[in-house]
Order: C-alpha cells, then sequence, then structure tokens
C-alpha cells in the first residue's frame, strides 16, 4: 500500500480511508524513537499541513500545540479501551469537549444536493481537531472504529487496525511489542 507522505514513520498495520487521519495523529507520538511531531511549532506545521489539518501561512501557537497533544492522548485513551483496557474517564476526554465546544459541526448542501457536515467556524484552528472527531464519529457508525486500537504495549501505545478475523490483536507488531509482552510475562511466571 502506497501511504500518504503524513503518514507517520512505517505504519505496517493502516486504517482504512478517513480513519489513516486519525491513526497517524495519534501517531504523531513514538514512544519507541522519543519523538514528537506535535511538539516543535515548524515540525508541527509541516505535519499538520501535510495531513490537511492546518492551513495558514504561521506556525501553530503553542496553546494550540497543547491542545493537540492534549486531544491526542484522549484519543489514545479511546483506543486502548478499543483494545479491551480501561474506559477513559472524563478527565481523558475532556480536550475532547473543549474542542467541540470551541468549534461545531455544520451541515453544509453542495451545488449537486450533496451534503456533507464540515465545521463552524472554519478558520479556527480547533476546526482541524473537531475534522478528527467527525471521522471517529463516522468509523463508530460504520464499525471501523473498534477495530482501531492502541498497542497493548504500555510502553509503546501505537496506533494500529486491527485486521484480524475475531477482531483479538492487541500489539502495533508481533515480533517486537508481542515478544516483549510474552517474555515479561514469562519472566515473572520464572
Amino acid at each position: 500500500m502506497n501511504m500518504p507522505s503524513w503518514v507517520p514513520d512505517q505504519e505496517h498495520k493502516p486504517a482504512p480511508g478517513p480513519l489513516l487521519l486519525v491513526q497517524s495523529f495519534v501517531n504523531t507520538w513514538d514512544a519507541d524513537h522519543g519523538s514528537d511531531l506535535l511538539l516543535d511549532r515548524a515540525t508541527a506545521s509541516e505535519w499538520l499541513t501535510a495531513a490537511g489539518l492546518w492551513a495558514g501561512d504561521r506556525a501553530p501557537g503553542y496553546d494550540f500545540l497543547d491542545l493537540a497533544r492534549r486531544v491526542r492522548e484522549a484519543i489514545r485513551a479511546m483506543l486502548v479501551a478499543n483494545g479491551g483496557g480501561p474506559q477513559p474517564g472524563p478527565n481523558a476526554l475532556q480536550p475532547l469537549h473543549a474542542v467541540t465546544v470551541a468549534a461545531r459541526p455544520s451541515l453544509h448542501v453542495g451545488q449537486d444536493g450533496h451534503l456533507a457536515i464540515g465545521t463552524e467556524p472554519a478558520g479556527k484552528p480547533e476546526a482541524a481537531l473537531l475534522t478528527l472527531l467527525l471521522v471517529i464519529r463516522d468509523a463508530q457508525r460504520d464499525g471501523t472504529w473498534q477495530r482501531l486500537k492502541a498497542c497493548g504495549n504500555p510502553d509503546c501505545q501505537w496506533a494500529f487496525y486491527d485486521r484480524s478475523h475475531g477482531q483479538a490483536g492487541a500489539w502495533c507488531d508481533m515480533a517486537t511489542c508481542g515478544n516483549r509482552m510474552k517474555n515479561r510475562k514469562f519472566r515473572r511466571r520464572t
């Protein structure tokens, strides 16, 4: 599969369609490499622009980047729950609520009669983050959301798309995280 340029690192278990954007957004933080694409204003601007989540001549401000990182971690908490972990509490989901207050969805009717959900006000930076929430809403409705999970290795938590028949996938990569977790369990038993 040919990946868009904005997909961080090498994605071995990519999500389909628009859900790939949410997966890639969550994976802007990489524990294995100790990198965060949303930490530095220039790097964040480059990634967000390439992903279609930022349009502007200026780099995003520190307040927006702080909110984006908190939204990312709220989504990650939801992905942990998708993988069988605990449900996120209200505090974990607060950044998502903040985005929905700052930018609201709106219905647009195209000249051909096609209905689309956009964001209001469209020029606000938070509107880009609301776009991610709309993708999640669509994925929840079409049944693909439950397959997007966070790696079961607490030191990793990379977002991956579970394509297994029984939706029993637990790790982003069996050769690394799966092996690490199995070795940890073995060492605890012996």
